[in-house]
């Protein structure tokens, strides 16, 4: 895709922002393996490798399994790698997502969001990454083609800090944000090269001199004991998160934090809504806000590790909220986003009511309508601290 630029400013898909960032990210090896809605992703950038404007090894493999197979191969060799991929090709990676984690290896992974098969659909919901959120992944999701690119850039010193080393995966909706144009603002290369800085692996298997073992077997008088290291160091990345994106937002103008809050500050009412549906929702705050409804919203950007801390802070004084997920876990109680920020208020000594609303499935479209039912059900609540369907789904 052609790129249009004026001083900075470029109109981008998604993918396409993707793989421009991956180009002024300048990775030492991308292995992939295409699959839709994320193909583009890499496409644009096997061209940027194509025409030399990168030293990226681009390797083509035989499946998503075989694609994260090789991240992990190189680097744990020492190389910065990246990849791309969308529901069923991070599915097939399921195993080796553990093991990427597990190893502590850095890799940058970009999830185009789509639907988990059967039936077979290539449309946006959260079912491929949610399935992941236990893997050992930092997760950052993106309601904006701006944000994705900002995301991407900030993904990078996040996995690779000293105090982290776990990889990270940026989340963006397939064909709602991937595909559709936005006019965002491009950091210089030299900056973004600046800003990530020369990856310096702490341990390389290509290191003859300080040898190191990956991927041994542990058994019972070990294995916990790596696992609450990683799970310690997964705990850590928040801290880092915050730090990194108040370093963006000094350098380039955009900050990032764990979460967007929109009109929360004197909310009685709220919705908490992950990516693109998000600015839906601020429409429908924004009417009812002139109608003089106390309404907001929270989007969570960072969903792993969760703040459970600075949510629960950031709710405690809403009466009552509805947590839209994009996924079902099927567990009967309401979807993954749910289960987790509910579980974050239950420590409060006055808790708000919390309904789970699970909505857009495959695609399906979320209007304002949608988030004006919603809030309808919850201003109802607030008012008479009364709950009658905690979960159902909506769009349909």
């Amino acid at each position: 895709m052609a790129i249009t630029m004026t001083k900075g400013q470029a109109g981008l898909t998604g993918n396409s922002a993707i793989a421009y960032a991956m180009k002024q990210i300048n990775p030492d090896v991308s292995p992939a393996y295409p699959i839709t809605p994320s193909t583009g992703i890499v496409e644009e950038f096997s061209s940027y490798v194509a025409d030399g404007a990168v030293e990226t090894e681009l390797i083509t493999v035989e499946s998503e399994h075989s694609a994260m197979s090789a991240c992990i191969g190189a680097s744990a060799a020492g190389a910065r790698v990246m990849t791309a991929t969308s529901a069923q090709g991070l599915a097939l990676m399921w195993e080796m997502l553990y093991v990427a984690s597990g190893m502590r290896l850095p890799i940058v992974l970009t999830d185009v969001n789509r639907a988990l098969s059967a039936p077979i659909n290539i449309h946006c919901d959260h079912s491929d990454t949610m399935g992941a959120r236990d893997a050992g992944w930092i997760q950052l999701y993106s309601e904006t083609v701006q944000e994705a690119y900002d995301n991407l850039i900030q993904a990078v010193r996040i996995a690779e800090n000293k105090n982290v080393l776990l990889p990270a995966m940026v989340c963006l909706d397939g064909f709602i944000t991937s595909h559709a144009i936005e006019n965002i603002t491009l950091i210089d290369d030299a900056a973004v090269k600046e800003f990530v800085g020369e990856y310096r692996p702490v341990h390389s298997l290509l290191d003859t001199d300080n040898p190191v073992t990956m991927g041994a077997m542990t058994l019972q008088d070990s294995y916990i004991e790596f696992k609450r290291q990683q799970s310690e160091a997964m705990a850590r990345a928040r801290d880092v998160v915050i730090e990194v994106g108040r370093e963006f937002g000094k350098k380039f103008g955009r900050a990032y934090g764990l979460f967007e809050t929109y009109r929360l500050d004197d909310a009685e009412a709220a919705i908490v809504i992950l990516n693109s549906a998000a600015g839906t929702t601020k429409v429908a705050v924004d009417e009812l806000r002139k109608q003089g409804r106390k309404v907001g919203l929270l989007r969570p950007r960072l969903f792993r590790p969760f703040p459970f801390a600075e949510i629960a802070e950031a709710l405690k004084n809403v009466k009552a909220l509805a947590v839209l997920d994009r996924a079902d876990s099927m567990s009967g109680f309401g979807g993954p986003v749910f289960n987790e920020v509910r579980s974050a208020l239950y420590e409060l000594e006055k808790r708000p009511r919390v309904i789970s609303r699970i909505y857009g499935l495959g695609g399906r479209d979320y209007k304002v309508k949608d988030a004006l039912a919603v809030f309808d059900d919850v201003l109802k609540i607030a008012a008479t601290g009364k709950v009658d369907t905690l979960q159902k789904y909506i769009t349909l």
